[in-house]
């Protein structure tokens, strides 16, 4: 069923930080219906993540501290997309300057968006194989703990509690699925 889209009647920029613009949006629905809704402003560059195989059975993941929850997480590397870059010379980016590796082979598996009901963001994901050593420096405040991981042993790391980021648990998934196809 095709839904006409909400008329945005106003726009109003009500709080700003050095990392996020929030936005009211004044809308009208189809049936007459009047809404106030709050959303982020995103910079609509986009992001990627990538799951990085050190050979046919090793995943690498990295653990990096994250403001959000103040914890040290496990996941998969990721960053946002430069101006001027495609996911794919970004996904490559990241991987160099988390991991050390660059990709000789990457596959786009899928675009997520993340929390759509509040943030205009989408999410790259990409399989990378073929990997080689290059390290560029990257943004992080402290290197990052580079962690392997047999593919195989995927449910282990569904119960370690800090890998609990539903991007990372997406793209894991996504991984198993469409390594499984290819062994078809």
């Amino acid at each position: 069923m095709d839904k006409k889209l909400p008329t945005i009647n106003a726009r109003k920029l009500v709080a700003k930080s050095k990392l996020f613009a929030i936005e009211q949006l004044d809308l009208t629905f189809s049936n007459g219906a009047t809404r106030e809704y709050e959303r982020m402003q995103g910079a609509g560059r986009g992001a990627v993540m990538i799951v990085p195989m050190l050979d046919k059975e090793t995943i690498l993941l990295v653990r990096e501290y994250c403001a959000g929850t103040h914890t040290y997480e496990l996941g998969f590397p990721k960053g946002l997309i430069d101006p001027g870059e495609t996911p794919e010379v970004a996904a490559n980016r990241e991987l160099k300057e988390e991991i050390g590796y660059g990709s000789n082979q990457l596959f786009s598996l899928h675009q997520v968006a993340m929390a759509p009901g509040f943030f205009a963001a989408t999410m790259d994901i990409f399989i990378a194989q073929s990997l080689f050593e290059e390290r560029l420096e990257g943004d992080e405040p402290e290197p990052l703990d580079v962690v392997p991981w047999k593919l195989a042993e995927y449910k282990d790391l569904l119960a370690q509690p800090d890998f609990n980021e539903a991007r990372s648990i997406a793209a894991l998934m996504l991984v198993k699925d469409h390594l499984s196809e290819s062994n078809e």
